[in-house]
């Protein structure tokens, strides 16, 4: 059994992830953070969030990793919706109802899947 340790910054983050619309960069959390904690604890606790299955990790179209917070994940832990991306104002949105197909030859196994769509949310349309 794996013990896992909350501390401030740990709630904190996980806090401000659970209350944001959209996925957050490492950058925006430590600035919504104001100096709680120093940026390698953050990678730290992110990390570990995405370890316990708590957080999800997102490549924006850009190359920035953005975090958001799991749902549905307590019986099967998986992530193969699709992310919104706007071009406009950087927010990354999980369309969690939106889930892409594809078939793969038997010799490929999934680790992880990744998809990203790019263009206006609604707001910058």
């Amino acid at each position: 059994m794996k013990i896992t340790r909350n501390t401030i910054a740990k709630t904190e983050i996980k806090k401000l992830i659970a209350k944001s619309d959209v996925a957050l960069s490492h950058a925006e959390v430590q600035q919504a953070l104001n100096d709680l904690c120093d940026r390698v604890t953050i990678y730290r606790v992110l990390d570990r969030l995405v370890e316990e299955g708590s957080v999800h990790r997102i490549v924006n179209v850009d190359g920035v990793i953005k975090y958001a917070e799991c749902h549905d994940c307590e019986k099967q832990h998986h992530h193969n919706h699709v992310h919104f991306s706007c071009e406009k104002c950087k927010s990354v949105t999980c369309l969690e109802d939106i889930e892409p197909t594809f078939k793969l030859p038997q010799q490929y196994k999934i680790k992880e899947v990744n998809f990203t769509l790019s263009g206006l949310c609604p707001k910058c349309s």
